[in-house]
């Protein structure tokens, strides 16, 4: 159970950042170095035509990011470019290390894909989806946090009127980050949603998930860091305890806000249907064939589950619909 207290001191917190008080770090660089294939320019591609990101392209090449990292309540903004290995710049009053970690697993770089091309050498269909979309990895949202929200926010409601009204939130709500004077706003910050009285397009039991939402990851029940550490079985069943978080909700926010790297999705009608694609299948494959054919996709059942999807949309425009928080599509 979480302590009142905690959140009564991250409230506080992000008060004072919001009043100028938060102290303020210098503008620190950092570089990533991928193991195995990567591209940003696909990450950024990915990015752009990700609805829920809302995502507007920075000039150069460059990605620029605003966030606010796990266990922070003042937000960071990053600038990320690809000379070599991935150079990146930190803004803003969030602790810098904090938000490179977070920039490194909304990325995929935490894990070492030098052994992803063997994975398209014993399955040559995933081979094929590696060359037509080379040194893509699984870009997550910046925190399993913001993932929850947005699963929150799109309850019933259609993607784009969902993206639109997240995007709304962090234009009202979220704090603004100067990223080589293009100017960012992040997603506002749990200890902004656990004080949320309401906000236009979400009705009261919306707005009132998304105040016990910030009150947890307030107090650090959605780490990403915790959250991949556990085993699967148990992160999964702790998201589900969060209210209106269900089976397809708790893994989005595990695969695509904690980033895990290796799990196969149990509730994701469209992996059968880009399956079906992808082996060119007359039906959508049943589980057990998927079960016993991501045998080979092992240890980065997610990232093709991600080629998938991309290849889903590319081949059918399927941008995916409107979900109960149960996960059945409607």
């Amino acid at each position: 159970m979480r302590s009142v207290a905690r959140v009564s001191q991250a409230v506080d917190n992000y008060q004072a950042a919001v009043a100028g008080l938060w102290y303020s770090y210098p503008m620190t660089s950092f570089e990533l170095v991928p193991k195995g294939p990567f591209s940003l320019a696909a990450g950024k591609a990915f990015l752009e035509g990700f609805a829920p990101a809302a995502y507007r392209a920075a000039e150069g090449g460059h990605l620029h990011l605003a966030f606010v990292p796990d266990g922070e309540e003042a937000a960071a903004g990053v600038c990320l470019r690809q000379p070599d290995g991935v150079a990146g710049e930190v803004f803003g009053e969030a602790d810098p290390e904090a938000a490179r970690d977070q920039v490194e697993r909304m990325l995929s770089l935490d894990v070492d894909g030098s052994g992803f091309p063997e994975v398209g050498r014993r399955d040559p269909v995933v081979g094929g989806l590696q060359e037509r979309w080379p040194g893509l990895r699984p870009v997550g949202f910046c925190s399993p946090y913001e993932a929850a929200a947005w699963a929150l926010i799109c309850h019933r409601i259609r993607m784009v009127q969902a993206a639109r009204i997240k995007e709304r939130m962090a234009d009202r709500l979220g704090e603004v980050v100067d990223v080589h004077g293009d100017r960012r706003r992040a997603f506002p910050s749990p200890a902004r949603l656990a004080v949320l009285e309401g906000f236009p397009g979400l009705f009261a039991g919306k707005v009132e998930n998304l105040r016990s939402l910030g009150e947890a990851a307030a107090v650090g029940e959605l780490d990403g860091g915790r959250l991949r550490s556990l085993p699967r079985d148990q992160a999964l069943a702790e998201l589900k305890r969060l209210p209106g978080i269900g089976d397809f909700s708790a893994e989005l926010v595990l695969l695509r806000g904690a980033a895990d790297p290796d799990h196969l999705p149990r509730h994701e009608p469209r992996l059968c249907r880009g399956a079906a694609i992808a082996y060119d299948l007359e039906e959508p494959p049943d589980r057990p064939w998927l079960e016993e054919r991501s045998q080979a996709w092992r240890p980065y059942r997610t990232w093709v589950v991600l080629l998938l999807r991309v290849l889903l949309e590319a081949e059918t425009g399927d941008l995916g619909g409107t979900r109960d928080v149960g996960g059945r599509r409607r």
